[in-house]
């Protein structure tokens, strides 16, 4: 007898094209992480998650932003204490009452910023230690394995930082606010939280942290050192203004209004301040100041080895 075989028909090429374009396509979609995906790596939202993750699990971190909100409520409470006895000597020595009215306005209105000037370097050296430290101790390794564009997590550190300041320090100026108000009363000295200058000058200051905390960020980028990263910060802040005071010279004088740390004066006075800039002028000398490192060292991340 003659026996027959069958094979078994292959299937179509089409056929198996399509299984095989189906099941590439799904181990694509996977490894992408999801929809949100536009390359190698997570998504920006899933790069932002992490960020904050390793921003609020740190203890050093948490040391930091409670340190500034002590700073500024203690310095609140001691410059209300600090006006309320200037304000009480003014009422006896008439000294004291012409120096009271040279000052301008009312004084309590400024009494819950008093702390900025430490808030922004405590915020500030913060902003350093969140970029610096991952080349310090290799987690820049992982971070920019893990997203290979780089640009995605130092704009997720970057935002963190800044809104994280922005929030703190706005909380913290209010509540300062609060503290201060018992003390200022006992001095009959009014202060209305919820006046034009007052929430001006809260949200101006808060924005002012907020870009420090920003430069803070970009030089510890482009220093990849902590400790150097921080005294240039002290530099730009602290030394400059007082040097461009102290050394004679018209250049200067005009130079020293440029700096980053006059640019705030010129956006929260009632009335335009003689020799100053204006306030747009003063938002945009803070805006470049901002801008031009944070540029520069995104473009160092991408250029460096890790």
């Amino acid at each position: 007898m003659s026996s027959t075989t069958f094979e078994p028909t292959p299937p179509s090429r089409g056929e198996h094209g399509g299984t095989a374009g189906n099941t590439a396509n799904n181990t694509a979609g996977n490894r992408a992480g999801d929809s949100l995906s536009t390359g190698p790596g997570p998504s920006f939202p899933r790069v932002l998650n992490s960020e904050f993750i390793k921003f609020r699990t740190l203890l050093s971190t948490l040391i930091l932003l409670g340190c500034t909100v002590l700073v500024v409520v203690g310095f609140g409470a001691l410059s209300a204490w600090g006006t309320g006895q200037f304000a009480e000597a003014a009422s006896t020595d008439p000294e004291a009452a012409a120096a009271f009215a040279a000052q301008g306005g009312d004084l309590a209105v400024g009494v819950p910023t008093s702390g900025i000037a430490f808030a922004q370097l405590i915020l500030g050296s913060l902003g350093v230690l969140l970029m610096s430290s991952e080349f310090t101790t290799g987690m820049a390794r992982s971070t920019f394995a893990a997203v290979p564009k780089r640009l995605p997590a130092f704009a997720a550190k970057l935002l963190v930082v800044m809104v994280t300041a922005f929030v703190l320090t706005a909380a913290s100026v209010f509540l300062a606010g609060l503290v201060s108000l018992p003390i200022l009363d006992n001095y009959n000295l009014n202060l209305d939280l919820s006046s034009s200058q007052s929430v001006k000058m809260l949200l101006i200051n808060s924005l002012y942290v907020a870009a420090v905390a920003a430069i803070g960020m970009a030089l510890g980028a482009i220093i990849r050192n902590s400790a150097g990263g921080i005294m240039s910060l002290v530099g730009l802040f602290f030394v400059a203004p007082i040097a461009f005071q102290l050394i004679p010279g018209d250049f200067f004088v005009e130079a020293r209004k440029y700096l980053p740390g006059n640019t705030v004066e010129p956006m929260i006075a009632v009335e335009h301040l003689p020799d100053a800039l204006e306030a747009w002028q003063a938002a945009l000398v803070l805006g470049a100041w901002v801008v031009v490192p944070v540029v520069l060292a995104a473009v160092l991340l991408k250029k460096r080895d890790v």
